[in-house]
C-alpha cells in the first residue's frame, strides 16, 4: 500500500466501532478514536496520544461513573470568577468548571484528598510608557515609566489516573488589575488565599474571606449602581452563580441555600457561627475592616482611603503596603 493509499485508507474507532472520516481521526498509542469519543474524554487529559485503547475504555468507563455520581454532589462553596471551583464541604469533594450548566458538562469530581498542591502563581506583565520628543519620535522618560497588569494563574497537582495537571487563569486579558494596591488586586489576591487554603486543607484566616466579600460587594455594587434592583419573589432566594431558586439547593449550579447569619454574629471561614472575637470551632479571630492609607511623607490622604493611587499627588512618594493602617 502506498503513502496516499495509507493516508485516505478508511478507519474505524477501536472504541466505538464507528467509521472515522478524514479529519476526524485522533491518535492512540495503539489505535484510533474519533472525535466524538475523544469529546467525553476529561477536559483536563494531556496524554491521550501516548494512551493505550484499553487506558482509553478505562478512562470513558471512570467518565460514565463520575457522571452518574454528579446528582449526589451539592457544593456549598464555590471560588473563582470566570472558570470557578465548586466544593461540596461535607462530602469533601470538589470540581473546577467553566458552565453554569455543570450537571449537564460533567465536570470532573475530585476528592480534597487527591490534592497534592494547589497554589495561584501571579505573573506581572510591564509595558514600557514613551513619549514624543520635538522630533515626534518615541522616548523613554528619565527614569523610564511603565503599565502593569498581573496575571493570577491557579494551579492545582492532583493524584489520578486519568490527569495529573489543572489550569486555569483565576482573571482574563480584560480583568487583569493594573495596580497591587487597587481594590481589585486585593480582591483576587485574598480569591487566591482562599483556593489555596480550601484545596491544600489548611485552616483559613477569617479576614481572607471577609476581606474578599467586602471588596466583591464593592465592586458589584459599582457595577449595578445605575441599574434599577428588582425585588426577588417571595420565597425565593439568589445563589452565587446568579441564578434564582426556591429550593435549598440552586437549580442551575447545585449549591446550597445559604443559612441566615443571627444579628451580632459573623461567619468564620471553617464555616462556624460565632459571636465571640474569635471562632469557636477553629480559633480564628474575627476579621477587621479594611485598610485605610495615608502618604506616610507627607500625611496626604486619598478621596477614597481604600483604593489609594500609585504615587501621592503631593509629595510624589509611592504608596506601599506600610502607608496603610
Amino acid at each position: 500500500m502506498g503513502l496516499f493509499d495509507k493516508v485516505f485508507a478508511k478507519k474505524v474507532c477501536d472504541i466505538c466501532g464507528g467509521d472515522i472520516g478524514l479529519l476526524g481521526n485522533r491518535k492512540l498509542e495503539d489505535g484510533n478514536l474519533c472525535k466524538d469519543c475523544a469529546k467525553r474524554l476529561s477536559p483536563w487529559t494531556t496524554d491521550r496520544r501516548t494512551s493505550t485503547v484499553e487506558q482509553i475504555r478505562a478512562h470513558l468507563q471512570y467518565r460514565d461513573d463520575n457522571f452518574r455520581l454528579l446528582p449526589t454532589i451539592h457544593p456549598d462553596l464555590v471560588m473563582g470568577n470566570n472558570t470557578k471551583i465548586y466544593v461540596d464541604q461535607d462530602a469533601g469533594k470538589f470540581f473546577v468548571t467553566a458552565y453554569t450548566d455543570w450537571r449537564n458538562m460533567n465536570p470532573d469530581i475530585i476528592d480534597l484528598n487527591q490534592v497534592i498542591e494547589a497554589k495561584v502563581d501571579v505573573q506581572e506583565h510591564r509595558r514600557e510608557i514613551y513619549h514624543k520628543n520635538p522630533e515626534g519620535r518615541n522616548v523613554s522618560f528619565n527614569p523610564p515609566r511603565y503599565e502593569f497588569t498581573y496575571e493570577f494563574e491557579v494551579k492545582i497537582e492532583v493524584d489520578s489516573p486519568y490527569f495529573s495537571h489543572i489550569e486555569f487563569e483565576l482573571t482574563n486579558s480584560s480583568t487583569r488589575p493594573t495596580n497591587r494596591l487597587s481594590p481589585e488586586y486585593r480582591y483576587l489576591e485574598q480569591q487566591a488565599q482562599q483556593i489555596e487554603a480550601v484545596l491544600n486543607r489548611r485552616p483559613q484566616p477569617a479576614d481572607v474571606i471577609t476581606a474578599a466579600a467586602q471588596v466583591a460587594a464593592r465592586l458589584a455594587g459599582a457595577v449595578q449602581a445605575a441599574k434599577p434592583v428588582q425585588p426577588l419573589p417571595e420565597g425565593s432566594w439568589k445563589c452565587a452563580c446568579g441564578a434564582v431558586s426556591t429550593g435549598k439547593f440552586c437549580a442551575a449550579c447545585g449549591a446550597k441555600k445559604p443559612e441566615p447569619i443571627p444579628a451580632g454574629s459573623w461567619k468564620c471561614a471553617c464555616g462556624a457561627v460565632n459571636s465571640g472575637k474569635f471562632c469557636s470551632t477553629c480559633g480564628a479571630k474575627k476579621p477587621e475592616g479594611p485598610k485605610t492609607y495615608r502618604c506616610g511623607k507627607c500625611g496626604w490622604v486619598p478621596e477614597n482611603p481604600a483604593n489609594p493611587p500609585k504615587f501621592c499627588p503631593q509629595c510624589g512618594d509611592p504608596f506601599t503596603a506600610d502607608d496603610a493602617r
